[in-house]
C-alpha cells in the first residue's frame, strides 16, 4: 500500500485471508479502516491437522510442480509455522488481540472443515466492533445478494471523513 501511496484502506480476506486480516490489524491498526473476514480459516480442536492435510493434498503438489526449486522441507516448515505454532481459533493472532481490536469487522461465516463456524462466531463475539452475517448466507440467491449489499453498506459506513472530503464535489 505504501508503494501505491495508500495510507488507509479496507481489507476483505477470504479463507486464509481472514488470518491475514487479523495480522494486518495487529501490525497496522491505524491503517486498516475496516475489515471483512469471509469464510475464514480457523483451528478445529476436534480435527487439529485438517488444514495441514488440506494444504498437502490440494495446493502443495501443483505448487511443487511449478516451483521445483522449493523443497518439501521448506513447505513442511511453512505449514508448521502457519498451522501449528499458534493453534488457537485464528492462526495469526490471539484471542486477546481480537478482544482488544477496535477496528470495525464484519464476519461472513462458513462451516466446512477448513472454515469452522465457531471461529467466525468467536471473532464476532470477541471483537468489540464486530458484526456477523447470517449463516448460511450464500444461498438462496436473494440472501447472497442481501449479504453483498450488507458488505457494501458496512464498508461505506466506515469510509473515513478525510476520504469523503477528498471525493466530494467542489463547492460552487
Amino acid at each position: 500500500m505504501d508503494h501505491l501511496g495508500i495510507r488507509e484502506f479496507f481489507y476483505m480476506g477470504y479463507c486464509i485471508g481472514g488470518c491475514f486480516a487479523g495480522k494486518l490489524l495487529e501490525r497496522a491498526p491505524q491503517r486498516v479502516v475496516a475489515a471483512v473476514f469471509c469464510q475464514t480459516v480457523g483451528h478445529r480442536p476436534e480435527n487439529p491437522t485438517v488444514m495441514y492435510r488440506h494444504s498437502k493434498d490440494n495446493w502443495v503438489p501443483e505448487f511443487l510442480q511449478r516451483r521445483p526449486e522449493v523443497t518439501i522441507d521448506t513447505i513442511e516448515k511453512y505449514l508448521h509455522n502457519l498451522y501449528a505454532v499458534r493453534p488457537d481459533f485464528l492462526y495469526s493472532v490471539s484471542r486477546d488481540f481480537i478482544k482488544n481490536c477496535r477496528t470495525p469487522i464484519l464476519v461472513l461465516p462458513d462451516d466446512v472443515p477448513g472454515h469452522p463456524l465457531q471461529t467466525s462466531i468467536d471473532v464476532a463475539s470477541l471483537a468489540p466492533n464486530a458484526e456477523i452475517a447470517v449463516f448460511p448466507w450464500k444461498e438462496p440467491e436473494e440472501l447472497r445478494q442481501r449479504t453483498i449489499n450488507r458488505v457494501r453498506s458496512f464498508l461505506k459506513a466506515h469510509v473515513p471523513n478525510s476520504a469523503l472530503r477528498r471525493f466530494a464535489p467542489a463547492a460552487q
